[in-house]
Parts: C-alpha cells; structure tokens; sequence
C-alpha cells in the first residue's frame, strides 16, 4: 500500500514539472530561428569584409589600379666609365622603346601604319602586323543553372585585341622624330630606353666587360660595380580609361630617375692599347694559345694597364657561343693560376737576402744538379754552371743556387716570407675573378720540394700575386695593394670611394731592395733577359719557364708557359710590366725570346708616352728586316748590325718567315732577334690550319727505326751523313713536342763501346 501511494505521487509531480515548462509559439520560434540565421549571415560578410579588405586588400588594391592606371617604368642613365685621364670608357645615351596600341588603331590604318614601322625600324613588316592585330584570349564563365552563385567551365572564349605590343628596342631619337611626323596617332607609342656605349671598344674586354639588354652588368666592371652604375629607376603613373588612354583631369604621378655613379679607373687608355698590341703580337709571333699582361705603377700599386688576348669586342660580345665568350672575358691575370717558375727566384732571392741565409758574397757550385735524399733535381744547363757569385747565379737563373737558397732558410722562414709577399691569398685589386692560388701546407712538404719551390715549381699563383711580390722586391721593400678603382662619383660630384696607395704590409729592407734592383739590372744587361733592354733607360727584371699538367695530373712534354717580369728605370722604378704566353708553338721556347722582346715593347712605349727621363747611355741600333732571306743570311746581317740571331742550326738555309723584334725596331746593342723559317712554317700571320703532330723519342734507336717512327709522325729527320752509325744519343727538339707536319728533326748518332 505505502509502495502505491509512492508511485501515484511521483506520476503527479512529474505532471506538474510538465505543466510548469515554458510554452513558445510557434510564431515566435520561427522568428528566433530567422534571427539565428541572419545574425550567421551577418557574421559571414563580415568575415569576407575582413578577409577582402585586410587579408586580400593589398592585392585587390594592386589589381584595381593596373585596371585603371597606367606606369611607366623611367630607366635611370647608367654612370659612366672613365679611365685616369677622363677618356670616356663606357656611357649610356638615351634611346627609345617603340611600341603599338592595338586597341587603338582602325583596322583600315593597319596596313599604313606596319608599312611606316617595318620601314623606319628595318623590320619585316609581316612580323609588325601580325603585332597590330595580336589578341589575347579572355574566357566567359556559365551560369550553373542549379546553383546561381556558382559557375560551370566556360562553354566559348572571346578573342580581344591587346592593349599594348612591344615592336623595337633601342631605338634612335632621329628615328623616333621620323615616325612623330607621320601622324600616327594613339596607336604608337614611344617610351624613353638607354643604350651602352663603348667608345674605346677596341681595349678594356675583359675589365671593363659588357651589359645585357636591360642595361645590367654582365661581366667586367659593369658587374662588380652594376650597384653604383645603375641607379635608381623612376616612374610615371597616368590614370586611364578601360582602353588604356589617359583620363582627361585624371591624376598623374612622376617620379624621376636618378642617375647612376660614374666609376674612374686608374688605368690609361694610351698604356692600354701599347699592352694589348703587344699582348696580339706576342699570341701571333710565337703561335700561342694566349697572351696575358699587366702594367702596374711601382711606387703606388695602382694598375695602368691590364688585358688578355685574344679578346673581344665589348659593343658587340660574340653572344650566341656561351663558352667562348665566357673564355674571351677572363682577365687571366688574375683568373689563371700557374708554376711561376723563374720569375719566382725574385722572391726566393728577396726571402734569402733578407733572413741572412746568403749575402752578396755567397758563392755556389753549380754541378748540372742537386740530390736532395735520393731525388735528383737538374739544372736547366746540362753540366751545370760551375763556381759563380750570387750575382752570376741570378744572371745563369742557377737551379742548383736557388734550391740551396730555400734549404737553406729551412720551411718555416722560407713560408714565412713566402705568405709575406702574398702567395695563397687574392690581392684584392678589384679586378672580377680574382682567384687565390695555392700554397701547399708546410707539413706535406719535404726537403725535395721546398728546393723545387726555391726556383718556382711545386707552387701556383696568379699573374696579380707575382707581380705585386715583385713590385714589392724593388721597390724599397713594400708589399702594395693593387687597385683598378681610383674612385666612384656620384652626378653631384659626391666621392663615394676613393682609392690611394695602401701598404699591406713591409717584407724587405730598403738596402735588400737596392741589392735586388742591381742585380735583377745585371740579369737584363748580362743575362738573360737581354732582350728586355731599353734604348737610354736602365731595365731589371726576371725570364720564366714553366711546365704545364695534363688532365691527368702528370707533366705535359709539350705544353709550356713562357713570361718576363721586368721594370724601369731601376734606381727609380716607375713600372712594372708582366707578360705570360700561353703554349707557344715554336722550336724553343724561352722566357728571354717568347715573352722579353715583349716586355722591352711596353716599357719602351710607356717611358717615352709618360716623359720619363732616360737614366742610361746604352747604345741604340735599328733592326733591319730580314724576312724572305735564308737564315744564314739574316744572321750575317744582323751579326753587322750589332745584334745576335737565335735560330736553330738545321734551319740555316731554310728562309726566315718572320722575326721578333719586328723591322724597324729600335733596340738596345747586343740584343738578341729570334728568326722564324720556313723550315718551321710560321702560320699564325697566315690563319692557316696546320696539323700539329708530337715529336717521337728515338733516343737508343739505329737510323732506320729512327727513320721509321719520323717517317710515320710526318716528320724529316736530318742527320750527318758521315757520322750516323751507332745509335741516337740526342736530338734537338725534345720528344713529345707538339710541332707541324714537316718540321725538320735533327738528331745525333754515337757508337757506344761495349765492355
């Protein structure tokens, strides 16, 4: 009974709480249900509000005003390249950019109007009429019909006329008056452009490169300093209709241009061209691969002249061929790195003075080698040079002297001075490219190869490194910073940079650097280097001649780099001049032929072009021309003139083709002419193809096998027919040489006794 009476009470509470809920009409929830989803609604557009205005504003904004503005990038006037003398090297004029409105122009005036273009600008004229009527492709969006808010892809594309062609670049302002008095209306329009000029063409390639198009730097100084040339773009911004025309009362922005820096460069323009001559000269005389140099100023580092060869056109760069051009804009004075070979002895000579590993009384005894701990090391001169002074050994290039020099001073001192010059690290001269060398690190190098680098082999260095170490040598002793920039401009006359003679640091004594001069003096009045002698100036300086490596790292028996460093006067040194040929294809190859005669060029041309006083009273003589005699002759004649031929013994009657110094030459009594015969074929002022074949080795070989393998290399092998028995014992062009089809060998034959 009590459980029934429970239960009926719970039944009529749960009644009650039903009775006492709050009852909604349905008019009411229909309307709350209408506000929910309007307040949704609401929330949504203002999200996308947001989202358009503050996430996507920025682009809407953009496209907006493409949409009714026009703008007109104004290309800023490049700076200007100018040398010490303010000869203009590079500079820019302003030309013009033609294009056509499409839009604009009546169908019946197409034909005019490509007809004056294709006329005025040399163009084809279907080419600029196919212009004229250029659309582009715009797609109409369908309606789904289920969905009116969302689109399906478009069923048809309309076709519209664009609004703008570009037809010419560059154009000239005489041309752009032509076409200004044909009427031609909205339909064309000209935009202001500008154009690199180079006066000096001719020289300058590789430094002071090239631009693009655009007017960007490519290579050079155009790209070093493109930031300071370029300048600063402007703009003008015109307010448009829907087909691009200004709006009449429409707003108009403009915003100038500011012009680009003007770069001086310490170089001169007339010491340019007397060292790319003979840079030419030097490749086609000697048939070599290439010829690089460089002129410096001793007492300041600054760089007066600097090039490779062959070079280029910098108004009009052999674009299409990637690779050659790449190759034509090295400046291979400081791109290519190489043994320095005896030039190097400078620098051994200078670190050994100078740490009092020998004085000027020092004496050697030159036995035609040296053997370092089983590693025999020869001299350049089979037998050796016998007993010789300091002074003798500098002026014979002594091998044997200069490895004793380096082992001498041990690794430590010997590196020590050896980074003090500058080896291992780029100059900084601001030349593009500059590479740094290499120095092996002290603890891979043993006895054997601290004397081969006494005389310039187991190192590389480039052009840049050699000379400034040189220049350090003789000039009282400092190491000099080079520099190719003297300073940047602004147009309102700002100095932005400025560059003056800077001291790296001092290497060697005043007094060692005399010792030096004098010596380096004798080398070029004694030694070898007599083909460097100026008429009335004293000259020094140092010959070099360097192996080069194959592909696979071993030593080429062909390949050889031949260079002089020298400079004048010697009690007062005002340049310096270097001069590196690439694998000379000639008989013999030496510093004192290939590469003298043409350092003796420039330095003879710029004394007298910058009115440097003579200091020496050397004789003069001319030298005669000698070419189409027989070799015999030439010599004779030459020997008459005061001066000594060089020439191989078995061309003495073949016919000298050509000579260096050339005719006319005004040199120094006593030098010495290389003759080039016929026997030789001098084909580089011919540009004649000429199969270059290797020279065999027959050494230990009868006459017939000998005979045999030149017979089959396209060889002439020449011999006394009185004394040809035995076996060859040696021959006058090495083996492995690269020498033309037809070159005449000359061998030696020995009959060895047999115990």
């Amino acid at each position: 009974m009590n459980t029934t009476r429970s239960g009926a009470k719970s039944t009529v509470a749960k009644r009650r709480a039903k009775n006492s809920r709050v009852r909604i009409a349905p008019q009411k929830r229909k309307l709350l249900v209408a506000m929910l989803f309007a307040g949704l609604a609401f929330a949504l557009v203002i999200g996308k509000l947001f989202v358009v205005s503050m996430v996507q504003g920025k682009d809407w904004t953009n496209k907006a005003m493409r949409q009714w503005t026009r703008v007109v990038s104004l290309k800023a006037e490049r700076g200007k390249i100018l040398d010490r003398n303010g000869t203009v090297l590079a500079s820019s004029y302003t030309t013009y950019q033609v294009c056509v409105n499409p839009q604009n122009i009546q169908p019946s005036d197409r034909e005019r109007i490509a007809n004056i273009l294709s006329m005025y600008l040399n163009l084809d004229y279907d080419t600029v009429y196919a212009k004229l009527i250029k659309k582009k492709r715009v797609s109409t969006p369908t309606p789904d019909p289920n969905n009116p808010e969302a689109t399906v892809a478009p069923e048809s594309h309309e076709e519209k006329l664009l609004s703008q062609v570009k037809i010419k670049d560059q154009v000239d302002k005489e041309v752009i008056s032509k076409l200004n008095s044909m009427q031609l209306g909205s339909g064309v329009s000209y935009y202001s452009d500008v154009k690199r000029d180079y006066p000096e063409s001719g020289y300058y390639a590789q430094l002071i490169g090239f631009t693009n198009i655009d007017g960007d730097g490519q290579t050079g100084v155009e790209l070093t300093y493109n930031k300071e040339l370029a300048g600063t773009d402007g703009y003008q911004k015109t307010d448009t209709d829907r087909d691009n025309n200004p709006v009449p009362g429409g707003e108009e922005e403009y915003i100038e241009s500011i012009p680009g820096a003007n770069v001086v460069l310490t170089t001169d323009t007339g010491l340019q061209g007397i060292l790319e001559n003979a840079l030419e000269e030097a490749c086609a005389i000697n048939n070599a691969k290439t010829a690089s140099g460089l002129l410096l100023d001793a007492q300041t580092g600054a760089i007066l002249a600097i090039g490779s060869y062959p070079s280029f056109d910098s108004s009009n760069p052999p674009r299409s061929d990637a690779k050659t051009l790449l190759e034509l804009s090295k400046n291979r004075i400081v791109t290519d790195t190489y043994e320095p070979g005896s030039t190097f002895k400078v620098v051994t000579l200078a670190a050994a003075l100078e740490s009092g590993a020998v004085t000027v009384g020092t004496e050697f005894n030159c036995k035609g080698s040296l053997t370092i701990k089983g590693d025999k090391i020869k001299c350049w001169k089979s037998g050796g040079h016998g007993r010789e002074s300091l002074m003798e050994a500098v002026a014979n290039s002594c091998n044997p002297a200069f490895m004793s020099m380096a082992l001498k001073m041990g690794i430590d001192t010997f590196y020590d001075y050896i980074f003090q010059f500058g080896f291992g690290e780029a100059t900084g001269s601001g030349v593009m490219g500059e590479t740094s060398g290499k120095v092996t690190h002290k603890k891979y190098i043993r006895n054997a190869d601290l004397a081969r680098i006494g005389f310039g082999q187991s190192i590389s260095c480039t052009g840049m490194q050699l000379a400034m170490a040189f220049t350090a040598c003789i000039n009282g002793g400092e190491l000099l910073k080079p520099y190719v920039i003297s300073e940047i401009v602004d147009q309102d006359g700002n100095v932005r940079l400025k560059n003056e003679r800077t001291v790296v640091r001092r290497v060697i004594s005043p007094s060692t650097s005399t010792l030096i001069r004098s010596l380096l003096r004798n080398v070029v009045e004694h030694g070898s280097g007599k083909n460097a002698q100026v008429y009335g100036y004293s000259v020094g300086g140092k010959t070099g001649t360097s192996q080069k490596y194959e592909e696979d790292g071993s030593v080429s028996k062909s390949k050889l780099i031949a260079s002089f460093i020298g400079f004048a006067p010697v009690d007062d040194p005002q340049f310096v001049c270097l001069i590196i040929v690439d694998e000379p294809q000639v008989p013999q190859v030496y510093g004192s032929t290939v590469a003298a005669p043409f350092v003796q060029e420039v330095l003879a041309s710029a004394l007298s072009y910058t009115g440097v006083q003579p200091d020496n009273t050397n004789q003069s003589v001319m030298v005669p021309n000698i070419k189409g005699l027989t070799v015999t002759q030439a010599a004779r004649i030459l020997k008459d003139a005061g001066l000594e031929a060089i020439y191989l013994e078995q061309e003495a009657d073949s016919t000298v083709g050509n000579q260096s110094p050339a005719p006319n030459t005004v040199v120094v009594r006593g030098s010495t002419v290389l003759l080039y015969s016929t026997g030789y074929a001098f084909f580089a002022e011919l540009n004649e193809e000429v199969e270059m074949v290797e020279v065999p080795d027959v050494y230990g070989k009868d006459r017939m096998d000998a005979l045999d393998k030149f017979k089959k290399a396209g060889l002439i092998m020449d011999y006394d027919k009185h004394n040809c028995a035995g076996t060859v014992v040696n021959q006058d062009i090495a083996a492995g040489f690269k020498v033309p089809v037809g070159t005449v060998v000359h061998v030696w034959f020995e009959v060895k006794n047999k115990d």
